[in-house]
């Protein structure tokens, strides 16, 4: 009697196990469209210290980043207990968020690639290595610090949805899938971001040790490919945070997914192109036009507040 009671107790611990695994991969599917701009934003930021110094940065980043999810994952699970009809508006604002942050980088891409900030910033980055003077401890403190507050954001946007594809699941499963992808989401990120911000010297090596041969031309390989990886994860990054902005909202808003399903009948001619590919498309689009016109409608309050500022100032 005893050990079939063992045996059952041991076939619900299984059967939850599994189902949390489902719903966490089902999770960290989700979660992945933030995933390539969070490698971009990340590799970034960490870059511009110095080649022996960028892993203890990348790691005290990684640091920060567990702190914040050590914050933020308690304060989702209570709003999902206590206040859960708050987790649809925030996965709505946080899909929102992302479109209007990819419409903002493509239009700084496009008209401000050689702003007065960017400059500034290039040239800060510059002085620290060729000013003897120059505070390097105060240099990788404040990169850390501004890493790890853009990490709170996007950490910010995974939980939200991450718990929005669990929204129904019991408490405890709740808990479990998302402490689970943002332990998984961060050991990923940064784990990649480290190899990422030391291909550059993995090629350097290679072509400085071996003058000719594969390896040499590994490490020439390498050297080339560090910087397009970076401009590739950049521009994939921005359309993954359309796609996934645009996602949530068309699953959140009603009449969306009605014309989503009337463009699926009306190319349902071609077949299983259409059903792969026109929510795709949808998606896109969606996210694009909310971001454009979430920036439009920003734009003169952004104005606006930058004159009363300089006002202010003067």
């Amino acid at each position: 009697m005893a050990s079939a009671s063992l045996l059952t107790l041991l076939d619900d611990i299984a059967t939850v196990l599994d189902d949390i695994a489902v719903m966490s991969k089902v999770a960290a599917k989700k979660t992945a469209g933030v995933l390539g701009d969070d490698l971009a934003l990340n590799a970034q930021q960490v870059s511009g210290v110095r080649a022996e110094r960028e892993l203890p940065v990348v790691w005290a980043v990684a640091k920060g980043s567990f702190l914040n999810k050590i914050i933020l994952v308690p304060i989702a699970i209570l709003i999902s207990a206590f206040l859960p009809w708050l987790i649809q508006p925030l996965l709505m604002l946080g899909g929102a968020y992302l479109c209007f942050e990819g419409a903002e980088k493509v239009i700084h891409s496009i008209f401000h690639r050689h702003s007065q900030q960017d400059e500034a910033a290039h040239q800060q980055s510059k002085d620290a290595f060729i000013d003897p003077n120059q505070d390097l401890v105060a240099f990788e403190k404040n990169k850390i610090r501004g890493a790890i507050r853009t990490d709170f954001i996007l950490s910010a946007e995974i939980i939200v949805i991450a718990l929005g594809t669990v929204a129904t699941a019991s408490l405890l499963n709740q808990i479990l899938v998302v402490s689970s992808v943002a332990i998984a989401m961060t050991i990923g990120v940064y784990g990649l971001v480290a190899l990422i911000v030391k291909l550059d010297d993995m090629g350097l090596y290679l072509e400085t040790r071996h003058t000719k041969g594969v390896l040499n031309k590994l490490g020439q390989g390498l050297l080339w490919f560090a910087p397009q990886l970076m401009k590739t994860l950049s521009v994939v990054g921005t359309a993954a945070m359309f796609l996934v902005g645009g996602s949530i909202l068309v699953h959140g808003l009603p009449f969306l997914h009605h014309y989503l399903d009337a463009l699926l009948i009306l190319t349902s001619t071609l077949g299983a192109v259409s059903n792969f590919l026109m929510p795709i498309i949808f998606d896109l689009l969606v996210g694009i036009i909310l971001g454009c016109g979430i920036l439009g409608l920003l734009h003169p309050v952004n104005k606006i507040r930058n004159l009363l500022l300089r006002n202010h100032s003067i």
